[in-house]
């Protein structure tokens, strides 16, 4: 087993969600949100760029050499899945982090989001986001949602991801995963093939640019049903983020469309839980409501919280600093972690204080 196959096994033996390397450094993982070196400080790298070699093919090799940049993802000889990326800098020449993929794909009671959930998995079209922070969980949300589907609907599902992180299998559907720079040129480029290509479900990576964000809007809104992430940490940023991204004399279509295919909004966080053992998610759920699309159409985002109060008993709706404060009631998060992750600090900390 080389150093590097070495690294990822005793990273996966501690139960870390992320290793750094870089060369002439001692290997560092994020272990339940911190990062702390792995194994002896002394036992540093010296040559990352010889290790990487051994598990990159050399168009890979020859990529991040001349972008400067490159995300993957690797399955190792035990059929391990990581996502990497490689990257230069000024210490030590070459840099390279690795995300590490669970083994199998978990239930949605595994990754503490609300029952309510399941509900967006059976809608037949749409568009449902889950949003979040870098490291959140939002790949593996989506990809608990998408595996609900193929084991209970015989749809046909496309994914358009980059790079792949968990593999799925045809279960009662049939399911097909294309990555970007692999399968297809780019998100777009690969949205516009799917609306040929008889999908009943299309999961979209990441909504990063206009040109994607029109393409999943019209697929919605033509009868399919679109999974996405966005970068936003709550319901009314995400809604607002989308229509931002087109120009001013689109952006009343955009709140058209937008009310009319919208369908829930799934924003998370993941809070280390106070007493060290690990990490829990803190959720902010938006269900579609004639009312809620009324305040897009209007542009009145920001009754939008509102909505999500008023609907929490009947659509079981939450704001994300409820749930932050449902997790300190427990017990499970501190004081400072709940004010720290609000999206209203000032009010959670009243809460608090009372």
């Amino acid at each position: 087993m080389s150093t590097l196959q070495n690294i990822f096994s005793q990273a996966r033996e501690r139960g870390a969600s992320d290793i750094h390397l870089s060369t002439g450094r001692a290997p560092v993982i994020r272990y339940h949100g911190k990062l702390e070196v792995l194994g002896e400080k002394s036992n540093k790298l010296k040559n990352l760029r010889d290790l990487l070699a051994e598990i990159l093919t050399s168009d890979q090799q020859e990529y991040y050499q001349n972008n400067y940049d490159f995300d993957f993802a690797y399955s190792a000889s035990d059929n391990k899945r990581y996502r990497g990326n490689i990257y230069y800098h000024y210490h030590g020449g070459v840099g390279a982090v690795f995300r590490i993929i669970p083994d199998s794909i978990p239930t949605l009671e595994n990754i503490g989001l609300p029952d309510r959930v399941v509900n967006f998995t059976k809608l037949h079209q749409g568009l449902v986001l889950v949003t979040g922070p870098m490291g959140s969980g939002k790949t593996t949300t989506l990809a608990v949602l998408i595996d609900i589907i193929n084991s209970t609907r015989p749809d046909h599902i496309i994914t358009v991801e980059d790079p792949i992180e968990y593999i799925h299998y045809n279960k009662k559907g049939i399911i097909n995963q294309r990555e970007v720079k692999v399968h297809t040129l780019s998100y777009s480029s690969a949205l516009r093939a799917a609306l040929r290509e008889d999908p009943d479900v299309i999961m979209v990576g990441e909504l990063r640019d206009l040109e994607t964000m029109s393409l999943a809007l019209t697929a919605a809104e033509t009868g399919h049903l679109v999974f996405g992430t966005l970068h936003t940490t709550d319901a009314i940023s995400t809604v607002n983020r989308i229509i931002d991204v087109f120009p001013p004399g689109e952006q009343s279509k955009i709140r058209t469309m937008l009310a009319e295919s919208l369908q829930g909004v799934i924003s998370q966080q993941l809070i280390p839980k106070k007493d060290g053992a690990g990490m829990v998610v803190a959720s902010e759920l938006m269900v579609a409501t004639s009312a809620l699309s009324n305040l897009i159409r209007d542009n009145k985002t920001f009754q939008i919280s509102s909505i999500i109060q008023t609907g929490r008993i009947k659509y079981g709706m939450c704001l994300l600093d409820d749930s932050l404060f449902d997790l300190y009631e427990k017990g499970l998060i501190s004081k400072e972690n709940a004010i720290s992750y609000a999206i209203d600090k000032g009010q959670i900390k009243q809460k608090i204080t009372d």
